[in-house]
């Protein structure tokens, strides 16, 4: 009776199929298992569109007084997503049936709906139904996604008690658990237990070391699996070729290479955008560029890879012609591709350009997700419109910690560092929690403020959350209280460092040299050498400053024998810094033959040795120098004119300095900053025009700083103008009143004029505000050896003969006419 009634099923169902959009469901002959026939096509009808299809079987097994039900079913019901239906046929089917709860479990976890998985589990429990190895891996599943570890290791106890912990799914289950929570060493005690390892099994531990950063453990798992038999795919390659990447290890990176050739996927889309990515990332362009050849054109993953490559590697031109290259090959764009070469329209400099890529996002509705505003509002900040990045930010419905991050970032570029603050505290108001770049890229503002005691608090938030031990949050610390004044705390936090990068090393060199350390800064160039971290740019060019602000010729010498040892000399930045090394260094003829050496110019190596001239007194070279800069199609900055005005100054030439400041104004279009009126001030000052220099300062668009006033303090000392004087003292005593330097200025500028009051009323100030007066030193590089002269000073190992030699020479000055000032000692006398 009953295969008589399967068999009527059976024909309708051939009948079902007829009627229906033309199936490749093969019917069996009636005479083979009807349940099996039932089963598939069942299993066939799994889908939405099939949905009705199944409805008329369970229809007609129903009028055939069938057993209806079946965990077949309840199974089909689900895959269409009928909810209501597999909720009817869930309650109908016999309650300790493992089959049905494994199902539900399944579908939820399927359907991200976790919580309900592990309440169908716990209720499985409570019914009194044992689990099965075909419950455990989707229960496993909804602990992994919720972050659950605590009940995700109960889970395991009861699986290890069942013995089914060495099952391969639920032992996969159980391993990817813990990877993706980051407990990778039970995870590694789990997997050495497993005695059967699939690839999947192998991708699961290698991807965990990756995610964790234990690279050494992901190689080491990498090599065991190639020992195996298990065969590497796509996966294993994808995690292993971004272990490459990060790590720069491009050799080995060309060894799995020829390993993905051999294995058959080089056309693999997911392995040839790995390599691809790889290559950048190595800055092996030119292989990048090859293998983005044998991509199909439509890939959109490995046009975004190649923009990005180029992006990253600096190559800002080349990034703008693909991107144009993929519009006009009808490749859309999406958010990643926008993201990836928005930083090159920001770098080019194209304001037009970024506003072009903003429009065609809005026109074509491209979703703007959170990197796409960070990336728009970074874009803008760079090309320096403030009030578009603000514009982005604030038509932003959802803020997050990356796009105020992204603020912070670029209100520090353009200088407002008050704004930045402001963003941050509104973050912290909202309970948004700011993560280590977000901290990272506030401590500049702190710097730029001076603001030490909110650099402070800063620090302290940063130990508090674990954060102080990574190499990019130790450096900007450190770079903070070096520009705060506080060497001594910079120098503690470098020392405390557990790990340092190049970033780290370069950071503490620069700030001993710009804080009047540059022995210290040349010896920890050397301890940077000793611990095998590679030299860049950036320190070698901090360490030749170092040995300019000596000067020392022969540590500056050092240090060109070892770019050229270390294929460093390419560079335009560090080579221009050698000119100016050996135009400090007095050596004006080698400057000059580096600067003709090399190869491709742009305007930096142009104005060091434009500067370098300049600051030896050479100003028609200097000129001609410009002029010839020009001839190349060098479009001259704001250094350049810089260098040209410090040289006008030092020759005298007036007229020339006005005439270039001028032309900077007028015919190049670049608005003259704080150092220019600084240097307009100075050149006035020298040729005692004081009245035209304090006009110059009055026409000032922003507030004078402590530099040009302190510029013409000094004029003002050297031409004797007192009432000037006290006007330029009065700024400087409010802007830095700790420098000593300006009291000193001023008390020389009174006791040359016999106001010997008013001197007094200065030492009065300076000790009434505690201001100690630093003593002035020098020096001179003699045989290699630097040696150091303090004022009254007899530690000098030969001060005998060498003030012997000064009284000699004191001598014969007074023969010459010089009548020496001796002020100084007189109004010490009325002091005391």
């Amino acid at each position: 009776m009953l295969r008589r009634n399967l068999c009527s099923i059976c024909k309708l169902i051939g009948t079902v199929n007829y009627f229906h959009t033309r199936s490749s469901l093969q019917i069996p002959r009636l005479l083979e298992a009807p349940t099996i026939q039932l089963a598939s096509f069942l299993q066939a009808s799994s889908f939405p569109l099939n949905l009705e299809r199944g409805k008329q079987v369970h229809t007609q097994l129903i009028i055939n007084g069938i057993v209806t039900c079946n965990p077949l079913l309840l199974a089909m019901y689900l895959r269409c997503d009928s909810v209501n239906d597999a909720k009817n046929m869930f309650f109908r089917i016999e309650l300790g049936c493992i089959k049905r709860w494994n199902l539900m479990i399944r579908w939820f976890a399927k359907m991200g709906c976790f919580h309900l998985a592990l309440s169908f589990y716990f209720k499985m429990l409570g019914c009194g139904v044992s689990p099965d190895n075909f419950t455990f891996p989707s229960v496993v599943k909804a602990c992994s996604a919720l972050n659950n570890v605590r009940f995700g290791t109960l889970i395991h106890e009861a699986i290890n008690l069942m013995g089914f912990e060495v099952n391969v799914f639920v032992g996969s289950s159980l391993i990817n658990l813990y990877v993706v929570n980051g407990y990778i060493n039970r995870a590694r005690a789990l997997f050495d237990k497993m005695p059967v390892r699939d690839c999947v099994l192998w991708n699961v531990m290698l991807n965990g070391y990756v995610k964790c950063g234990e690279f050494d453990k992901a190689m080491e798992i990498f090599v065991e699996m190639r020992k195996g038999e298990t065969k590497p795919n796509e996966v294993t390659f994808v995690a292993i070729l971004s272990l490459c990447a990060s790590e720069a290890m491009v050799d080995f990176g060309t060894q799995l290479h020829g390993l993905v050739v051999t294995c058959g996927l080089e056309y693999n889309s997911m392995v040839a955008n790995a390599l691809l990515s790889m290559y950048s990332k190595c800055g092996w362009l030119c292989d990048a560029h090859k293998l983005f050849g044998m991509i199909p054109p439509t890939d959109l993953v490995s046009w975004n890879g190649m923009i990005s490559g180029y992006v990253q590697n600096n190559f800002m031109e080349e990034a703008s012609c693909l991107f144009n290259e993929m519009i006009s090959s009808g490749v859309k764009p999406d958010t990643i591709t926008f993201s990836s070469f928005l930083p090159a329209a920001s770098g080019l400099g194209s304001f037009r350009k970024v506003k072009e890529i903003h429009g065609y996002i809005l026109r074509n509705r491209v979703s703007l997700d959170v990197f796409l505003k960070s990336a728009l509002i970074d874009a803008y900040f760079k090309c320096r419109d403030v009030e578009m990045a603000r514009s982005v930010y604030i038509q932003s419905a959802e803020v997050d910690i990356v796009v105020c991050t992204a603020m912070i970032s670029g209100y520090v570029l353009n200088g407002m560092n008050n704004d930045a603050l402001e963003i941050f505290r509104w973050l912290l108001q909202k309970n948004i929690r700011p993560n280590p770049v977000t901290l990272a890229s506030l401590l500049p503002a702190c710097a730029g403020l001076a603001a030490i005691k909110v650099g402070k608090e800063l620090h302290g938030n940063i130990i508090k959350r674990g954060f102080d031990g990574r190499c990019h949050v130790g450096s900007t610390i450190i770079d903070m209280y070096a520009k705060c004044g506080r060497l001594d705390l910079a120098q503690y936090v470098f020392e405390r460092l557990t790990e340092r990068d190049s970033v780290c090393w370069n950071t503490m060199i620069r700030s001993c040299s710009q804080n009047g350390k540059p022995e210290e800064a040349i010896d920890l160039f050397r301890q940077m050498g000793r611990t095998g971290t590679k030299y860049d740019s950036v320190s070698i060019s901090a360490a030749l400053s170092s040995c300019a602000n000596l000067p020392a010729l022969h540590y500056g010498k050092e240090i060109h024998a070892l770019m050229i040892k270390g294929s460093l000399c390419s560079d335009s930045f560090t080579e221009s810094t050698l000119i100016d090394m050996y135009a400090k260094c007095g050596n004006l003829g080698v400057a000059r033959r580096v600067f003709d050496m090399m190869g491709e110019k742009n305007e930096v190596p142009w104005n060091s040795i434009i500067a370098a001239y300049g600051y030896h007194g050479h100003l028609n070279d200097c000129l001609a120098l410009f002029h010839e800069m020009l001839k190349n199609e060098i479009w001259p900055d704001h250094v350049t004119f810089l260098a040209i005005l410090s040289a006008c100054g030092h020759a005298g030439k007036v007229d020339d300095g006005l005439h270039y400041f001028q032309s900077m104004t007028e015919e190049y279009g670049i608005p003259p900053r704080m150092e220019h009126y600084a240097c307009m001030v100075d050149l006035f000052g020298r040729a005692g025009r004081l009245n035209e220099a304090f006009k110059t300062i009055a026409s000032m668009p922003f507030s004078p700083d402590a530099g040009v006033w302190g510029t013409l303090l000094g004029a003002c000392r050297n031409h004797g103008n007192v009432e000037l004087a006290e006007v330029a003292s009065k700024h400087l005593f409010d802007l830095e009143p700790q420098n000593s330097g300006y009291y000193s200025l001023l008390s020389n500028v009174l006791a040359d004029a016999g106001d010997w009051r008013s001197v007094l009323k200065v030492r009065s100030l300076m000790k009434e505000r505690g201001v100690k007066k630093v003593p002035g030193y020098s020096w001179i590089e003699v045989n290699n050896t630097t040696h150091f002269f303090v004022a009254a000073d007899e530690s000098h190992p030969q001060s005998t003969n060498i003030y012997s030699l000064l009284k000699t020479i004191l001598l014969e000055l007074k023969r010459e006419g010089y009548v020496p000032q001796l002020y100084h000692r007189n109004s010490q006398q009325m002091v005391s």
